[in-house]
């Protein structure tokens, strides 16, 4: 079977290396032997054996009747999008890590393969090498999925677990996760959530059947955590983690990242350094987790390639069949229920009477050799109900979540 790669960056160079190694095994496995024919790039590799694989025009893998299956590894949703539409329409199956693409258009090149018959494969565009999406879509299709909440990007992890461990402030951690490779040049997508909203919206997609748009889902980075607000977690014997996460409320489906505290006894609370994990509740199984490499060359690489002989074995059959162009309406998050840590500046004696007043039964944080400021946590309210009630709070310093 011939493929091609679009994109010879860090992923597809993995993608290629994974069907070189693991060769004997992999054709073991497909029922067939898989060779790259095509590697699209604008650049040239002098002197690298790739070179010889190595084009420029994407209309040579289109017209190309042996190529039977399309890796994309490009990055970003154009011209990612306009070169996998035309793949399908084409009649060959893509497989993808690209997570903006499939969160912004992924129901839409699902519609496109079925009606083709043919393949979209997204497996690594989620968690990097944890097989999440394949479960959902195969293992647990007899339970109705109720919670699935996850660590899905190890700069955010890396940052947290050095200034939860290690006492170090925001900007500190985050010049030492660009030294190390972990955070890029431009940090944003990480650190403001952006990435980790993309992808539990593909999981909100999977495990609801529906379109679910990631511009609706609200998203808070890490770019606020403080050394105080680890003072805090220790107080409280938690830490804090950058979560994804989406629930059922009945027959609607709520959505959300942001920073959350999590008790020791939660599966996520151990979850450090650049490693991600999903956690999933189903209403037969009970609580599963999901642990690896959530990003990374060859982990990546990976579950492209698992997706790669899925399609080599169903040529004449639909396996991402669950996720239709009907689009989910969120739970609006004001109406989601939780308990909130709130700092409060100024002395704790001046103003608890009017915090008991306005918050209910609440519990009082003072970490130790903290002065000038305090913390509370409220009973469980929605996020509407503490908005309305912090309002009028001039001394709020800071809130963050609390997990159960």
């Amino acid at each position: 079977m011939k493929i091609a790669v679009l994109g010879y960056g860090t992923v597809g160079s993995g993608v290629v290396e994974v069907l070189e190694v693991n060769r004997d095994l992999i054709t073991r496995r497909a029922g067939k032997e898989i060779d790259v024919k095509y590697v699209l790039d604008l650049r040239d590799f002098p002197g690298q054996k790739i070179q010889e694989k190595i084009i420029h025009d994407y209309n040579v893998i289109l017209n190309d009747p042996e190529i039977e299956i399309v890796v994309e590894v490009m990055g970003g949703v154009e011209p990612a999008n306009t070169f996998v539409s035309k793949a399908l329409q084409a009649k060959k199956s893509v497989v993808t890590s690209n997570k903006a693409l499939v969160a912004k258009h992924g129901s839409e090149l699902l519609a496109t393969a079925r009606k083709n018959h043919v393949n979209f494969l997204f497996e690594a565009s989620v968690g990097g090498g944890i097989p999440i999406l394949r479960a959902l879509g195969s293992s647990l299709t007899a339970d109705e999925i109720e919670e699935i909440a996850g660590i899905l990007n190890g700069t955010t992890n890396y940052m947290m677990t050095k200034m939860f461990y290690e006492g170090a402030d925001y900007e500190t951690v985050l010049k030492e996760a660009q030294a190390n490779g972990y955070a890029e040049a431009d940090p944003t997508a990480d650190v403001e959530g952006y990435d980790a909203c993309r992808k539990i919206a593909i999981l909100s997609s999977i495990i609801s059947g529906k379109q679910v748009d990631f511009e609706e889902i609200y998203t808070e980075g890490i770019s606020k955590i403080t050394v105080e607000d680890m003072l805090y977690a220790k107080a409280m014997k938690m830490t804090i983690k950058l979560i994804a996460e989406c629930k059922r409320e009945g027959d609607r489906l709520s959505a959300c990242v942001a920073p959350v505290m999590l008790p020791a006894e939660h599966p996520l609370y151990s979850v450090n350094d650049v490693f991600n994990a999903v956690f999933v509740k189903g209403n037969m199984l009970g609580d599963a987790m999901f642990y690896g490499s959530g990003a990374g060359k060859l982990p990546t690489a990976s579950a492209v390639v698992a997706d790669v002989i899925a399609a080599a074995l169903n040529q004449d059959k639909d396996v991402m069949n669950f996720w239709t162009g009907e689009k989910l309406e969120l739970e609006d998050r004001r109406d989601t229920s939780r308990r909130f840590l709130v700092r409060m500046a100024g002395n704790k004696e001046e103003l608890q009477n009017r915090i008991l007043a306005d918050f209910g039964d609440v519990t009082f944080v003072q970490p130790e050799g903290l002065t000038g400021e305090f913390g509370f946590v409220t009973p469980v309210m929605t996020e509407g109900c503490y908005e309305r009630k912090a309002d009028s709070y001039e001394e709020i310093l800071h809130m963050i979540r609390v997990g159960e």
